[in-house]
């Protein structure tokens, strides 16, 4: 058990905000696993304050989702802060999180994301704004710096904590190295050895025994993973129950279809089914990701369209590994 601000987490497993799979369905699908807690995709700060109808509708919460974060992104003091009290009066959210580590050219362009570990003094600014005007616990997620040449998230993440921060997530990469090469958690450890609150790991985290690996060095309070449950939210519940050391029954071939499928069909209902399924031709590889022989149906699953030929290529695909 762990703390943000009086929020109560339950074990040591946070789902990562991901761009374009952070949605109700998904996160209704991930929350059958249990974890402590999940972030939303990222909501721009100025689209909220304009009242964009799509973005207040990221906003919706779920009854089942506590505890959850909505993650704004922004650069702006002024509406950031308006976005923020938006989020917390408006919202049944748990947790307000800024994005200080999205390394996508749109959003740093925009002098958001990762951009902010290059002006800190101004993302220490937009937190102690924000964190006045709000009584929901204010989270921020991070990098270790905008390049090699410019480490600095033990600056980042005192002034951070200073200005008001109750918790920090952050990946162990770099803006500059996106999403490639390997995480580092050295720097992670130095941060979370001098922070009064509660430091979450982030990145390559994808099995039980790097999550033990990430937690024993770093001392985090928490990791975060992201990547590394798509197509396989069961992960969840299988690095919670081998962190406590207890035993986990591995799902088979076809409980993973029956996941599938409730995916597919809750991202029906939530974007209709011409936008859902585009979407899920990558949950659908995802989900076969290191099935026998999965590569014989990429073809049909990179033109579905309709549920109807997404149920029948699980169908055929079964039914091909029992005559296999």
């Amino acid at each position: 058990m762990w703390k943000i601000k009086d929020l109560e987490l339950k074990n040591q497993i946070v789902i990562a905000p991901m761009a374009g799979v952070s949605n109700p369905a998904f996160r209704s699908i991930i929350k059958n696993y249990h974890p402590a807690l999940i972030y939303s995709e990222m909501i721009s700060d100025k689209a909220l304050v304009y009242r964009n109808i799509k973005t207040i509708e990221m906003t919706q919460v779920m009854p089942d989702e506590h505890p959850i974060a909505l993650q704004l992104f922004g650069e702006d003091i002024d509406s950031m802060v308006k976005a923020a009290v938006y989020l917390d009066q408006n919202t049944d959210c748990d947790v307000i999180d800024i994005n200080m580590g999205c390394p996508v050219p749109k959003i740093v362009k925009g002098s958001g994301g990762a951009s902010l570990m290059k002006t800190p003094d101004h993302a220490f600014k937009i937190v102690e704004a924000i964190v006045k005007e709000i009584k929901k616990p204010l989270t921020v997620k991070t990098r270790l710096g905008w390049d090699e040449a410019h480490l600095n998230v033990l600056e980042m993440a005192a002034g951070l904590e200073k200005a008001g921060a109750s918790s920090i997530a952050i990946h162990g990469r770099t803006r500059g190295a996106m999403y490639s090469g390997e995480a580092r958690f050295d720097l992670i450890r130095q941060v979370k050895a001098n922070a009064k609150v509660p430091i979450i790991a982030n990145g390559d985290i994808t099995s039980v025994a790097k999550a033990k690996e990430v937690l024993d060095f770093t001392k985090a309070d928490a990791i975060m993973i992201g990547r590394g449950v798509l197509g396989q939210p069961w992960l969840v519940e299988e690095m919670i129950k081998g962190l406590n050391n207890e035993p986990y029954t591995m799902i088979d071939i076809q409980e993973r279809f029956v996941i599938a499928r409730t995916h597919a069909l809750k991202l029906i209902e939530f974007k209709g089914e011409e936008i859902a399924l585009k979407e899920m031709r990558g949950h659908l590889s995802w989900y076969l990701k290191g099935l026998p022989h999965s590569h014989r149906v990429k073809e049909g699953i990179s033109v579905m369209k309709s549920y109807v030929e997404f149920d029948r290529i699980l169908k055929d695909y079964a039914a091909s590994l029992m005559h296999a």
